[in-house]
């Protein structure tokens, strides 16, 4: 192989469970670039909260065992499979797309999936773009239609994906409301990119959105955790207004009337779901925001490859979130 040896460092999950399943191996073959791939050396990982669902089999989508996680890394181009021609040994890069799992020391992507690292963004800022970037330019506008001059309300932005939306509705002409559930990570997204915060841990929060929004109310909802927040967001939004899945732990109750009153929609949001031409579009978008220099990932708890059991066990438990959480590899 080019990096001068054949095996490597890896987290591997042989059945699904708990945080305890991730275990960290140092004999694990080094995966080989094919036709259209490149490998890489990665330097951070970002941890997602979908891969503790998929980990615990709780997720629709469940890998064949056993598996690396991770698809969000930032690196350095080891080696190039045939017909790569975009790019060399020793590019910085990031991707949204790993074949053979992020939490690893070198991983293997399609080089569609891999993009140029900015020198304005260090490698944890390149880890924590993929997911949550692709995912609220996805929800703002491919699914929520979003316009300049509206509101958006972003339901828990002190995370990698509500910090990202909130940057990208800012840059794109919209109000940007959001709430988190402490003053640190008010602060956070008060910088980067909201008009206005509210903690959502005071019980009269939604009478000052309310209060706020006019009696009009807000157009578009990011909603992260809607087994809590559904029945209300409902509450809050415009005529026509559009309350976006990206997040949920378990069922809620809704009244369906409270839709019909303003023909209001609900829409899940998946990265899954998208095609290949819709990812370019994101692709395109997110890559400009970098080059304009709006872009800019917070970057939030950091945990070496070896603590990635606590790192999944503090995204689970955390009771407010600061920034993106990354591994550092």
């Amino acid at each position: 192989m080019a990096t001068g040896r054949n095996v490597m460092r890896a987290v591997r999950v042989s059945e699904f469970g708990g945080p305890e399943v991730l275990k960290l191996l140092s004999d694990v073959l080094l995966p080989n670039p094919k036709e259209n791939q490149v490998l890489i050396k990665v330097h951070a990982c970002g941890v997602n909260p979908v891969e503790t669902y998929i980990r615990s089999g709780a997720h629709a989508r469940k890998p064949a065992l056993p598996y690396t996680p991770g698809t969000d890394v930032a690196g350095v181009i080891e080696a190039v499979g045939d017909h790569v021609t975009v790019f060399k040994k020793g590019d910085r890069v990031f991707t949204n797309g790993t074949i053979s799992g992020g939490y690893a020391d070198y991983t293997v992507a399609a080089a569609d999936t891999v993009f140029p690292l900015s020198d304005k963004l260090d490698f944890k800022q390149g880890a924590a773009i993929g997911i949550p970037y692709f995912t609220a330019y996805r929800a703002l506008f491919q699914k929520g239609h979003a316009k300049p001059g509206e509101t958006v309300l972003v339901h828990g932005a002190s995370g990698g994906v509500g910090i990202a939306a909130c940057q990208i509705a800012r840059a794109y002409g919209l109000k940007v409301l959001g709430t988190a559930g402490t003053e640190e990570g008010m602060n956070i997204v008060l910088r980067n990119g909201a008009h206005k915060m509210f903690n959502h841990r005071e019980a009269d929060y939604v009478d000052k959105i309310k209060e706020f929004s006019d009696v009009r109310g807000v157009d578009v909802i990011i909603e992260m955790l809607a087994n809590v927040n559904l029945a209300t967001d409902l509450q809050l939004l415009s005529p026509g207004g559009r309350v976006m899945i990206v997040g949920s732990r378990g069922p809620i109750e809704i009244n369906p009337r409270d839709t019909m009153m303003k023909e209001s929609s609900i829409i899940g949001v998946s990265l899954f779901c998208a095609t290949k031409k819709l990812m370019h579009e994101c692709e395109t978008a997110l890559l400009a925001g970098i080059e304009a220099g709006w872009l800019k990932p917070v970057v939030g708890p950091e945990y070496p490859l070896e603590k990635v059991a606590k790192a999944h066990e503090h995204l689970i438990n955390s009771s407010g979130a600061l920034g993106k959480m990354v591994l550092l590899i």
